[in-house]
């Protein structure tokens, strides 16, 4: 099948589909839209994010739909408001010549009132977020009991993201010979339940291997010290002038010091996440779609909704929690027959995921060098060069030529040339002609026999230094909790710290050795409500015995003291007692990433606006930037 036509569909979707310029359909449609109009069943159907399944959905349910009743006859679930909204707007603009037809999105975030009443004037599609959906049924403000289908869009994500009561309760008040349609693209445990215990004899559909990326994108990796991963996030942005990415952080608040960061060394960046409001994301979207923003750092939820075609790359700032999220992340590039990369900066502690994500997405990573000072100086010159000689003659300026010509009548033409590009050249050469050398040597052969993290998968790594704190299990701490507080007080990433063991009233973990120093320092005298949290360097290779090397300067408290119980909780339950400890740890923080913090593209405060980039800047054409 070649066409959209051969596919069955009538003269108003192909009118449509027309208008849309779409020539011929995807794998997943032409595999999906047959089937779903030729048959009352079931369906799971699996393929890589930016694919095309939501005409792979959305075409077939409007056909198969009465426009001329006003009943809700389907459903359609997606994990995010974002998400929500996209396939709203494009099941309208595919139903743009079904005359009668009401598609109404129902989200959190906006008026609950208003949804209900676009809904009562008869909304024939519903889409819907599950939380959202759930506190409408229960104020008897919709109706789905005559629904005929209902779609489970990015049901991996929504399983991820807590929605399976919420989903179980929404289903049981549809009818049970209904129609469900299940699109993800991975097919996780918890996906395979929701099938077998909601759907009947599903037929499944797959495009390439489960769980797999698109080929469109290729893989590298980049091994880092985890102190240079933020240096190392600039350098990629600096040797592809013409990026326009997607930077993906684990949680919200690294997001948005990212994006901050970023911001503040003049890059055309914004963040997106849980903690913005409805119209704060907009405006970050909005500004992203026209290419206002270039380098948008954002969540793994928030980004669900984004769908834009042009994307160069992915950037995975820290690699997420779960394997199969890579995918995800993996697709926001490489969209609509177009290629992307997708790079992932990583310590030596995190090797190993790479090999667990590579047997997931059936594709090998290449190991890449992060590129060093003066070859990001040649790229960004020839960038420029490349820019001015495309760039269209403005005639305007003829008038000025004369004056222009005065001014520089006796230099030359290489000095001419010169001294232009100088003016850019010399920003790049002057920050990066004593930069270091941010690589360091992949130990990933060596990774292969590494110890488990508390059942976590990381690579062993022989660089690194193992330490005894005294609070435990006692204190409220398993290792998950032990491993985020002390992410937390010491402004780590997550797998900066590793080999946690946790036992009843101490425990262990380990930390890169180039962090030893701040990890002591931070630790010397530390006191919450009263106790004294001790840490040491330990002797202990990982079998949880507790002979510890003690550190000079560790004050004259006694053993039992420093692992006494005490009342110390967690962080969540503590007191505000030691805020100004760790206030003052924060200032260390920060006064040392500060000195480091001025990049390429930042502007001397001392400079006046004049000195701001110009449209032929190195680093990319300057754009209106909105700060959100």
């Amino acid at each position: 099948m070649n066409t959209f036509k051969d596919l069955g569909l009538n003269e108003d979707l192909l009118h449509a589909i027309t208008d849309l310029g779409f020539e011929t359909p995807s794998d997943v449609q032409a595999k999906a839209i047959p089937i779903l109009l030729e048959k009352d069943t079931d369906l799971v159907a699996l393929a890589q994010t930016g694919t095309g399944k939501t005409a792979a959905f959305g075409f077939p349910m409007l056909q198969k739909i009465n426009i001329d009743s006003r009943t809700t006859q389907g459903l359609i679930l997606s994990p995010t408001r974002e998400l929500c909204l996209q396939i709203t707007n494009e099941m309208k603009l595919y139903g743009k010549y079904c005359k009668g037809l009401n598609v109404v999105a129902i989200y959190g975030g906006s008026s609950i009132s208003d949804q209900a009443r676009e809904v009562k004037r008869g909304a024939q599609i519903i889409v819907a977020t599950p939380g959202r959906m759930k506190d409408m049924i229960s104020r008897n403000m919709v109706d789905i009991s005559k629904i005929e289908y209902s779609v489970l869009d990015e049901a991996d994500e929504m399983l991820n993201m807590g929605f399976k009561e919420d989903i179980t309760d929404i289903l049981s008040h549809t009818p049970e010979d209904k129609n469900t349609w299940l699109f993800s693209a991975t097919m996780p445990k918890e996906v395979s339940n929701i099938a077998k215990r909601f759907m009947k004899s599903p037929m499944e559909i797959t495009v390439g291997n489960k769980n797999e990326s698109t080929n469109q994108v290729s893989h590298e990796y980049y091994l880092v010290n985890s102190r240079d991963r933020y240096d190392a996030l600039k350098r990629l942005a600096d040797a592809n002038p013409d990026i326009f990415s997607v930077i993906f952080c684990r949680t919200k608040r690294d997001t948005q010091k990212v994006a901050e960061q970023l911001i503040e060394d003049g890059y055309s960046a914004g963040a997106l996440h849980g903690d913005l409001s409805q119209n704060q994301r907009d405006l970050v979207m909005n500004s992203f779609r026209k290419n206002q923003i270039q380098m948008l750092v954002a969540t793994d939820v928030a980004a669900r909704g984004i769908d834009v075609d042009d994307i160069t790359h992915v950037i995975n700032y820290q690699l997420p929690d779960e394997p199969e999220t890579y995918t995800h992340r993996s697709g926001r590039t490489g969209r609509a027959g177009k290629t992307g990369i997708s790079m992932v900066i990583v310590s030596k502690s995190e090797v190993r995921k790479i090999k667990s994500i590579e047997r997931i997405i059936n594709q090998k990573f290449e190991l890449k060098q992060i590129p060093d000072g003066m070859a990001i100086c040649e790229t960004q010159l020839m960038s420029l060069a490349n820019k001015i000689h495309n760039t269209e003659v403005n005639h305007e300026i003829d008038k000025y030529l004369t004056s222009i010509n005065e001014l520089f009548e006796d230099t030359s033409k290489d000095e001419l040339i010169k001294k232009f590009f100088s003016v850019e050249f010399t920003r790049f050469y002057n920050y990066y002609q004593r930069s270091k050398n941010l690589n360091v040597t992949d130990s990933r052969s060596s990774d292969r026999d590494s110890d488990r993290d508390s059942g976590r998968d990381y690579g062993s790594n022989d660089n690194s230094t193992r330490y005894f704190i005294n609070v435990g299990k006692k204190d409220g701490f398993d290792w998950m909790k032990l491993k985020d507080f002390l992410k937390e007080i010491l402004e780590l990433g997550r797998d900066d710290v590793f080999k946690v063991d946790v036992k009843e009233s101490f425990s262990f973990f380990n930390a890169e050795k180039e962090l030893q120093e701040k990890i002591l320092a931070f630790f010397t005298d530390f006191k919450h409500e009263g106790r004294f949290v001790n840490v040491e360097i330990s002797e202990d290779k990982g079998r949880g015995t507790s002979r510890n090397k003690r550190r000079s300067g560790g004050g004259d408290r006694s053993r039992g003291e420093r692992r006494s119980g005490g009342d110390f909780k967690p962080r969540g339950e503590r007191r505000t007692g030691g805020s100004d400890r760790r206030s003052s740890g924060e200032s260390r923080s920060r006064r040392s990433s500060d000195s480091n913090a001025s990049g390429p593209n930042r502007r001397d405060r001392r400079a006046n606006s004049d000195s701001k980039p110009t449209e032929s800047s190195f680093s990319r054409p300057r754009r209106s930037r909105r700060r959100d």
